[in-house]
């Protein structure tokens, strides 16, 4: 297989027993909660809010008012005031307005709003200041991207709530804005499939464009996942080597996981997670079945329906140079043809490039309805930690307690404004033991997403080389970078 060639190459011999403990009592109660607009969402988006190096999180809420969480160290959060805010599905970080620190789009079911950080975990709306229209609609997807110098934000709409033929077939229209001196201007993406994740990022030819993953269960038909191009303002199609692949699609995650520097691609969705590898062709293909990735039903328990998969997420758990991967899985509410009892998934790469579950052994196999997450190393100590949003159930955060790690190093680029964050540039690592490539995104995973600095798993490897390609394809290259710390790397 390839992938597995491909990857004994990067490959170190370091194997350790991926483990978390569950400090989920460190968290204030909160679920994420509400009726039927909000089956789909619970998003949690993870960012530095004060500059002292500790990740934070926000946590949509649905009807629950939404919460943000300062961590303290020691993997202990305190909550903090934010606006008032209900109907919340999701959130994304990103600096908006270039002023270096980390701003938040929240969706909602309602209004969108941009909230304006300060730099101490202080949040403001800010709709009004920047010329965004929040409009009314059902968001569930976001992403963001700058181009020719301006962002370009895109909110992906889930079913129209004025439709009174709904809910199926009433996919709303989806939204890009982008960002002038006057404020941010609004052209509809149509036609909408009701999105459920969205991705600014490269693709398999190397060229950035928006992908969406729509939810099949709503379109009915005609619809599918798809793929658009913002230089050319159009939605790639099959003579341009994109296939129209029909997905019940829920999240996005993407991942060089063959040291070729293209990313490849994790589509969740009702039934089989979809893992696509990116050829030198600039096409997709799908994953053989036994990469292990397509986590189809459930592992644990004698439910033999399918699973159902949201947030999806790559980080090395066990800093070994292998991305592993984390899926949150759980039943819509009360969906029969589905699994009830939905443990998430924990898939961890081997020497030879498959994947193995190990949620039970690791023990994140909960059987909550979980939505949104994220791998961040929220203890400081190089090993990612997980926290999960559980639909009508308690929020959990679990530590990364796995013994014999390898050496890692986390990279953070910081650029002039207004691309604070360089969103869009290529940072590559590279060891004796080989290389690997991480593109800095806004978007994907299912309603949440990161920013924080990109984290690398070394093996036995203590120094490394650190490329970075610029938005504007200019390049820095770092050579003899020590493991253990976060370097901050600038034009």
């Amino acid at each position: 297989m390839r992938i597995a060639a491909l990857l004994s190459l990067l490959a170190t011999p370091l194997a350790a027993d991926v483990a978390f403990e569950d400090v989920s009592a460190n968290l204030p109660h909160h679920i994420y909660s509400g009726g039927w607009e909000h089956f789909v969402g619970g998003g949690v988006a993870v960012f530095d809010c004060n500059g002292d190096a500790r990740p934070d999180i926000f946590a949509a809420g649905g009807e629950t008012p939404a919460l943000l969480l300062v961590n303290g160290g020691a993997m202990q959060f305190t909550p903090a005031p934010l606006p008032d805010l209900t109907g919340t599905t999701g959130a994304y970080p990103l600096d908006v307005d270039g002023d270096g620190h980390v701003d938040l789009m929240v969706l909602r079911v309602g209004e969108n709003v941009l909230l304006r950080g300060n730099g101490a975990c202080g949040f403001a709306r800010a709709n009004e200041a920047w010329g965004f229209d929040g409009s009314n609609r059902w968001s569930t997807a976001f992403s963001a991207t700058w181009f020719d110098g301006a962002p370009v934000l895109a909110v992906g709409n889930y079913v129209d709530r004025d439709d009174p033929d709904g809910p199926f077939e009433a996919c709303d229209t989806n939204a890009l804005y982008f960002g002038t001196a006057g404020g941010f201007r609004r052209e509809e993406l149509s036609p909408g499939f009701c999105a459920l994740s969205m991705l600014f990022a490269r693709d398999a030819s190397g060229v950035l464009r928006l992908r969406l993953s729509n939810d099949r269960h709503y379109y009915v038909r005609d619809g599918h996942e798809q793929m658009y191009d913002l230089a050319t303002r159009r939605f790639l199609g099959p003579k341009d080597g994109w296939d129209e692949v029909m997905l019940w699609g829920m999240g996005i995650a993407s991942r060089d996981i063959t040291g070729d520097g293209r990313s490849e691609v994790m589509l969740t969705s009702m039934g089989d997670q979809l893992m696509q590898i990116a050829g030198a062709d600039g096409r997709y293909t799908p994953a053989p079945y036994g990469l292990g990735t397509y986590a189809q039903r459930p592992h644990l328990g004698d439910d033999g329906r399918p699973s159902t998969g949201w947030h999806a997420e790559f980080g090395d758990l066990d800093n070994d140079g292998r991305p592993d991967l984390f899926i949150a899985k759980g039943n819509v509410d009360q969906m029969p043809g589905n699994a009830m009892e939905d443990p998430n998934s924990l898939l961890v790469q081997q020497p030879d490039g498959t994947f193995v579950e190990a949620s039970v052994a690791a023990g994140v196999a909960s059987l909550a309805r979980s939505r949104g997450a994220a791998l961040e190393d929220f203890d400081g100590d190089g090993r990612p930690d997980l926290v999960v949003v559980n639909r009508r159930a308690p929020m959990e955060l679990y530590r990364n307690v796995t013994a014999s790690t390898g050496q890692w190093l986390k990279v953070a680029l910081r650029a002039p404004a207004p691309n604070t964050r360089a969103v869009g540039a290529l940072v590559t690592v590279e060891t004796e033991a080989g290389r690997q490539v991480q593109e800095v995104t806004v978007g994907g995973g299912h309603a949440g997403g990161s920013e924080t600095p990109l984290h690398f798993g070394l093996g036995t490897m203590r120094v490394a080389d650190v490329s970075v390609t610029w938005p504007d394809g200019a390049v820095t290259t770092l050579r003899g970078v020590a493991s253990g710390g976060t370097v901050t790397v600038s034009p």
